[in-house]
Order: structure tokens, then sequence, then C-alpha cells
């Protein structure tokens, strides 16, 4: 990498131009365009208030945006879905202050992509390792703990850990498509019992008068967004442990600037919507995010959240559905459990080898759980991953 490289961190990404940012997304996830993070810290889900602190690193050469990443100071571990708060209580126990730390990532949002930025023939690798080495230095200069990198790519895990990251393996649960033709067809992918299963959970919801459609793109209108946004909130507001991190203001832009990549799974009863779910989709995959109903209803969640969803995958020829972190129950939907990756930079050599000692142990954990659920797969042997 030649010295006529320079990197700074902007506190909010409307400091550099859309069409700059979104230059360096080469087959990258929606989840990083330049309008979903703008959006993010415009409608007051990310900022200093909520404990998201935009520092996004750019890298230049020749005054041209080359490399950037997605950064945030966090003064807590909430809506990052790898989860840290033992890490913290140790620390704490050790006298070492964790927050803030530093998170490269997408807030609340647990879909692995690339999170280090580069363009089309560019010394990918290079530039990971610069921005990596740069994180790394800037945490220890400023007596930062930690650096957190989620959800990242398998270029970027060999990269990071060649200067000193520590990897984190994950578990989430995925849908593949296996060339299927239709509903019925991916419903063949299933061992007997649990198709049928299946079946009559789709015919009571019919049974009942509801009908569940995609609503996207341009057919999405304010009212479908102010909706979707009430569902969200109730469903949050309902959980005990739920935690509202978008605004109502955040639905409304995504509507304005992101329609192309959102879709809803709206399902009506009597004439009005009951219940729905929010999506985000390119044009090759899917991803869950948020799910509410205005009323209780025997299968429903299923119906909407995973079946319909991946119809109209199918129907659109899309090769993935993911529907976010946890929920092993989803298996019995058809979806089977994938690895995910996070990197992490421990700046204090003590917590660093603690830290260290743990995920070793954890590392193993995940591999025999994955396994586990492999065997339990309700997919027919030959569908299966070898």
């Amino acid at each position: 990498m030649s010295t006529d490289v320079s990197i700074k961190a902007i506190r909010k990404i409307s400091e550099i131009p859309q069409a700059q940012w979104d230059a360096l997304l080469v087959n990258g996830s929606p989840f990083l365009k330049w309008h979903w993070l703008d959006s993010l810290e415009g409608s007051g889900c990310v900022n200093d208030e909520t404990g998201w602190l935009p520092h996004h690193l750019v890298v230049e050469r020749a005054g041209k945006v080359v490399a950037a990443c997605p950064m945030y100071l966090k003064l807590h571990s909430m809506g990052e879905f790898v989860f840290d708060y033992e890490w913290a209580e140790t620390a704490h126990h050790v006298g070492i202050q964790y927050y803030p730390k530093m998170l490269v990532g997408v807030p609340f949002t647990p879909v692995t992509g690339p999170r280090f930025l580069t363009g089309a023939g560019a010394d990918r690798s290079a530039l990971i390792t610069v921005l990596g080495q740069a994180l790394a230095k800037i945490a220890a200069d400023n007596k930062i703990s930690s650096v957190h990198v989620n959800f990242c790519l398998d270029d970027e895990v060999t990269a990071l850990e060649e200067i000193g990251f520590i990897p984190r393996r994950g578990i989430q649960f995925h849908w593949q498509n296996h060339d299927f033709s239709s509903f019925d067809d991916y419903l063949g992918s299933f061992r007997s019992d649990r198709r049928n299963k299946i079946k009559r959970e789709r015919r009571e919801i019919a049974q009942q008068g509801i009908s569940i459609g995609a609503v996207e793109g341009e057919q999405l209108t304010e009212k479908h967004m102010r909706t979707m946004f009430r569902l969200y909130k109730g469903h949050v507001d309902r959980l005990y442990y739920g935690r509202q991190y978008l605004t109502e203001e955040f639905f409304h832009q995504l509507q304005r600037r992101f329609a192309s990549n959102v879709c809803l799974m709206l399902a009506e009863g009597d004439g009005k919507i009951i219940a729905g779910t929010f999506n985000i989709r390119d044009d090759t995959a899917m991803y869950g995010r948020y799910w509410g109903a205005f009323r209780d209803q025997p299968f429903l969640h299923f119906n909407v959240c995973y079946y319909s969803a991946i119809e109209h995958c199918i129907d659109m020829g899309l090769q993935r559905f993911e529907a976010g972190a946890g929920g092993s129950f989803k298996q019995l939907r058809g979806l089977d459990p994938e690895h995910t990756t996070s990197m992490h930079y421990i700046v204090d050599g003590r917590f660093r080898r603690a830290v260290e000692r743990f995920l070793k142990q954890e590392r193993e954990l995940i591999r025999q759980k994955r396994d586990l659920l492999l065997e339990r797969s309700q997919l027919k042997r030959e569908l299966e991953e070898p």
C-alpha cells in the first residue's frame, strides 16, 4: 500500500457524498447503502442520546475515497446481537473501563456483509489491513478498551486475524433456495411429518379468512409504513426485554428514500391489516427484520414471518432468506444453521488473554451445537449441505 493514503473519521455519513460511499459497495449488503445509514442518523435512531456515536472511517488516496467502514463509538452493548455483557463485567472486575468501545457494523442489524468497503479493482486485502490497523491504533491511543467488527466476511476475518483480531463464531438460521419452482416444491423438501404440519398451519390461517401478501417498492405508501411502525412498536412494548431502537420517522424516510429495497409481508383479516413483517431485500436475498400483530392468532407468526416470506422469495427468484438472530424454532420451518463470524481487538493484554480463553472454549461449543442442529434438520438428507 502506497504512502499517499490518508485516513479520517467523519461524524455523519452525510459528510461524504452518497455517490462516493455507494461506489464502494461492490455487491454489498443493502444495509451498507448511504441512504440506510443516513436515515438511521437523520431520524434520531443513531446519535449521542441513543449511545451510537458515528465515527465512520474513510480512506483517501490522492483526494479520492478508496475505502471506508461504518464505525460507531458505543456507550453500551445494546442493538449489536453479538453479546459481550460478560466481557464488560469481567473488565469491570479487573479495573478496566469497557465503555466506550468501538464497533464496526450496522446498527440493530445482525446480517453478515462487508464491513470494510472497497471499490472495484482495489487491493481489498491491503485496504482491510490498513483500516484494521487504524482501528487498533485509535483504540490504543485513546485508551478505548476494544474494537468489534460484527458479522463480517471471510476475507475480512483472514486479514484482521493476521493483525491481532480474535475471531468469534455464532449461529443464525437461513433458508436456501434449492431451485424451488413453487411453495409446494419447497414443501417437498421436508420430511413427511413436518411437511404435513406446515400444510395444516397454512390451512388453518386460510380457513380464518386471513390473506398474506407482499407490498414493496412503488406499492409502499406512508400509510403502510405508519402501520408497520405501529406493529413494530406494539411488539417490542409487549416484550419485557423489548427495546425500541427505531423511530417512526425512520420508517417514513425509508418509504421516501429506500422503497426499492423494502418488502412488507402483510396479513389482512376482515378487511384490515392484522399483522406484518418488515423485510429488506436485494436481487439475491431477503432479510427478515421486524414483526408485529394487532391480535393473537394461532400460527399467524409462522405464516407471516416464514412461509409467506419464503414463498415470496421463491416467486422472486431470490436465493436466500435470513430471518435474523436467534430462534432455533426456525429450523422447524426449513431454516438451517449457518455460521457467523465477528472479529475483536482487545487492547489490554490481561483482558485479551481472558477473552481468548473464553472464545477458544466457546468456538468448540458452537461447532458442536451446529453439528447437533444439522442432525435435527427437518429437510431431506439429500438437500442438506455436506
